[in-house]
């Protein structure tokens, strides 16, 4: 099954009509005074987006704007794949494919469209993208298979791209992109010239003497990382052990859905983009789908064996997962760029993560760094 089909979002009226009336419906959970966000989502914040929801998103006016860009799915490992495919009219243009994360789609990277493919000086590097929705995510669908998660993947994007008759190509990735597409370059090495992303998931192995020498800098991303884990790593442990359990309260519940994503978004983040990503989890059944790709990560009986050898760029922003270089060089052996940012990140605090969707956040800036990546690779 390799045949490649249009495809366009057009999501009926009659579910629109009921996402209105439950989000209308809703039951906000009971609070107490004065606590902020110690205890989760605060209901102030998941009341003001779902009444932007409910009052002032406009689904088709989203619709029609991803429909503006070539979409098509196919069948790879008897699962439907959603990508966007958007040519650039340059000759001399690198294929590239470009992976979100949860709780993101591929709306991410709308904003890097048009200055990716078509730049506006003809010595700056041109791409053709490749935008695909994960395997169980969005307009991809539910999977209907055990076993999706980053390196199941990140052989079905490198079937993907062989489809599309791109021979030699990139692999660009934020979140849980960040973990696929550096598998992407070890399992189609013969392909990817190179490899970026926004995250190197790269952690201490246990070992005492990691930590010697390490600087200030590294030790307070060390610190940040301690938090983190200690504050809002709930998720991974619910998706990664039980998420059917948490897929009944998604499916039956946009608030619920609301709520349980926008952990994730900063408060920094514009509503539209926020709502825009949640409301395609909800309005293609995914929302519970989705939670499987950490179960899959956490269940699999597979490692990758040694560092990756692509060559790898790392952008990186302040207020999201900081990468430590040390141990990214442990996992992976070539890396030619690295780059850190400070865009936006003096907005919110350590919840909102500010950088965290940098292609949405700060396009200009990802952008210029994955020219600089790419054209350094010649």
């Amino acid at each position: 099954m390799t045949a490649i089909t249009p495809f366009t979002i057009d999501v009926p009226q009659a579910k629109l009509d009921d996402l209105a009336d439950r989000l209308s419906r809703a039951l906000y959970p009971n609070e107490l005074p004065g606590v902020g966000d110690a205890y989760g989502v605060p209901n102030e914040r998941v009341r003001d987006l779902a009444e932007y929801w409910l009052e002032r998103f406009d689904w088709r006016a989203l619709e029609a704007k991803l429909n503006s860009y070539p979409q098509f799915t196919t069948e790879i490992d008897g699962e439907d794949i959603h990508f966007m495919h958007i040519r650039s009219s340059r000759p001399d243009a690198l294929p590239v494919i470009l992976t979100h994360g949860w709780p993101g789609s591929v709306l991410e990277y709308l904003d890097v469209i048009a200055p990716l493919t078509e730049p506006e000086s003809a010595d700056e590097p041109a791409f053709h993208l490749v935008i695909p929705s994960l395997p169980g995510f969005g307009f991809s669908g539910p999977t209907r298979s055990t076993g999706w998660g980053t390196l199941r993947t990140a052989a079905a994007w490198a079937e993907l791209m062989g489809r599309l008759g791109y021979a030699r190509y990139g692999a660009i990735g934020n979140d849980g992109g960040s973990m696929v597409s550096p598998e992407i370059g070890r399992l189609d090495s013969d392909h990817v010239v190179g490899v970026h992303v926004t995250q190197l998931f790269s952690f201490p192995s246990g070992d005492p003497s990691e930590f010697e020498g390490l600087s200030e800098e590294d030790m307070a991303a060390l610190q940040h990382l301690q938090w983190f884990h200690e504050n809002k790593m709930a998720f991974n442990a619910l998706h990664s052990q039980q998420p059917q359990t948490l897929a009944f309260a998604l499916a039956d519940s946009p608030v619920g859905l609301l709520g349980w994503n926008a952990q994730l978004f900063g408060e920094s983040l514009d509503e539209e983009f926020v709502i825009g990503n949640v409301a395609i989890y909800w309005l293609t059944g995914t929302a519970g789908s989705s939670l499987r790709f950490y179960y899959e990560n956490a269940h699999t009986a597979q490692q990758p064996s040694g560092p990756t050898t692509v060559p790898t760029g790392l952008a990186m922003f302040k207020g999201d997962f900081q990468s430590i270089r040390r141990f990214a060089e442990r996992d992976h052996s070539n890396i030619v760029s690295w780059n850190s940012y400070n865009v936006g990140s003096a907005q919110g605090g350590p919840n909102d993560a500010a950088g965290h969707y940098a292609a949405h956040e700060a396009p200009q800036v990802i952008v210029a760094d994955i020219r600089q990546f790419f054209a350094k690779l010649g």
